[in-house]
């Protein structure tokens, strides 16, 4: 039974639900019935407040559930590199979705197939998506031919993709969630397919919810509301999905270390080195033993091993369920290619990051305004405006007082302790020391800086070192390889689940 039928379904009970309750004033447990004030929930005669059954969350497409818990974050083995940047501590992680492989080649040209055919007027935006082919490229290497076919040859489909930025990550993964979201609502009968969608007049996820996208109606959500006969779908149903997004880096090197294959009543019996058992990289099982778990360069000049008997089967990447899927049934979390994490690098982010849900990125945006409140009109692109949070609104406010937490208490003075306004967070003026250089002086020179954003995983290229979900290496978001691509989560919204 679809939404829309089983509204209709409370609508008619809705008289029977004051039958059954007589006693409306003594409390009890009536779910259609306020145990605050003992007016009826979704009954036009008492108001039409509705409430939504409780209901598990729906696992949206190309998702795993990846339940939640502590674990030990960071690197225990040997740190060979001597980065010493991810000390290992105790962490809890919440429950969350995360794709089972990496976004492909084909998932990728859907997307910009989308964006050709819908933002007509603004070819820029379809060219700004595009992945970099030339990553492919290498002075001392014959790679021409990965140039021009390893993104759009149909060969290739099952391939992840690479050569994407992490701004580019982010932006499929904002339009994962509108498409997701809006094929929901057509198969609820709500809105009817409009393929013609064209520049502003998309279906937009936040701009629907706003009211600045109404699409082609075909039925919307019958009211409760005594003066309305139909309304829009709201948050408060249940209906849409949270958003897609790049996981944090505590999330994907939990899930790549799936713990729940090696415990046993809260114990872990085996801390795991790479995504399956043991300190090896080939498979024990006797039917595939002596098969590596996953692609990776075994050694200088050796990707793939020897013709007739090849290691890995694979001389660069190789498609997206090739291995076999660690114990959360996600492919590919160690080699293949490195994947994005939503996360800003920090060397000493260990001594500095929260218990539960650790992560290091927090800018918050909030919506455009008028002067009367309400939301400015969506953008050109169909998108509702954010703006940085503004000051007035973070008064008063101890957890805002400043919106971009990048780097925050990263060891910078400067940056940890001096607000928007050139202030402390007493409001007065800090004197010059050693710790307020300038960056865009000359005497202040690091790489590492609020857009250098972190990759984990390994690749096809990479060493058996960097397989470990322990390991961590950073690159500007703006930049992107021919051995690093990405996955989408997404928030666990409700009950952890597994049970």
């Amino acid at each position: 039974m679809n939404l829309r039928n089983l509204r209709g379904l409370l609508f008619i009970l809705a008289g029977f639900s004051m039958l059954s309750s007589c006693s409306m004033l003594g409390g009890g447990g009536n779910a259609n019935q306020s145990s605050t004030t003992g007016w009826a929930y979704n009954d036009p005669e008492m108001g039409g407040f509705e409430v939504i059954a409780e209901h598990e969350q729906a696992t949206g497409p190309g998702l795993v559930l990846i339940e939640g818990g502590t674990f030990t974050m960071g690197r225990v083995e040997q740190d060979v590199m001597f980065d010493w940047n991810n000390t290992p501590r105790r962490v809890t992680v919440s429950s969350f979705y995360m794709d089972e492989t990496e976004v492909r080649n084909v998932d990728y040209r859907e997307y910009l197939h989308w964006l050709k055919r819908t933002y007509v007027d603004y070819p820029e935006v379809h060219r700004k998506a595009l992945p970099d082919t030339l990553v492919w490229r290498t002075p001392l290497g014959y790679n021409e031919p990965y140039v021009k076919y390893y993104f759009r040859y149909p060969s290739y489909n099952e391939y992840p993709v690479v050569g994407v930025s992490w701004e580019q990550a982010n932006d499929y993964c904002a339009w994962r969630t509108d498409r997701v979201n809006e094929i929901i609502m057509i198969s609820e009968g709500i809105l009817n397919y409009d393929p013609n969608q064209l520049n502003e007049n998309n279906f937009n996820t936040e701009a629907y919810l706003a009211g600045q996208y109404e699409g082609i109606v075909n039925q919307n959500l019958p009211s409760m509301d005594p003066n309305q006969e139909e309304r829009r779908v709201s948050m408060e149903d249940g209906l849409l999905l949270p958003r897609y997004r790049l996981p944090t880096e505590a999330e994907w090197e939990y899930a790549a270390l799936a713990l729940i294959g090696n415990t046993f009543e809260e114990r872990v019996y085996e801390r795991r080195v790479y995504p399956w058992d043991g300190h090896y990289l080939r498979n024990a099982e006797l039917k595939h033993r002596g098969k590596f778990m996953a692609n990776l360069s075994r050694g200088r000049g050796d990707l793939m091993g020897v013709a007739g008997n090849l290691n890995d089967n694979a001389s660069v990447t190789a498609p997206v369920t090739t291995y076999w899927p660690n114990d959360n049934g996600l492919y590919c979390m160690a080699g293949n290619v490195n994947e994005w994490v939503a996360d800003v690098y920090r060397d000493m982010s260990f001594e500095d990051i929260d218990d539960f849900n650790p992560y290091r990125g927090n800018v918050f945006m909030d919506l455009e305004r008028n002067e009367d409140g309400s939301l400015v009109e969506k953008d050109s692109l169909g998108r509702l405006k954010y703006v940085e949070m503004s000051a007035d609104r973070m008064s008063g406010r101890y957890n805002y007082t400043k919106s971009d937490y990048r780097n925050f208490e990263d060891g910078d003075k400067r940056s940890s302790i001096k607000g928007n306004d050139d202030s402390d967070w007493t409001g007065n003026d800090v004197p010059g020391s050693m710790y307020s250089q300038d960056m865009k002086a000359n005497d202040f020179n690091t790489l590492i800086n609020d857009n250098s954003r972190v990759f984990k995983g390994g690749s096809w290229r990479d060493k058996p070192y960097w397989l470990s979900p322990g390991s961590r290496r950073y690159l500007d978001q703006s930049s992107s390889r021919d051995d690093l691509g990405f996955r989408c989560a997404m928030i666990r919204v409700g009950s952890p689940g597994g049970y």
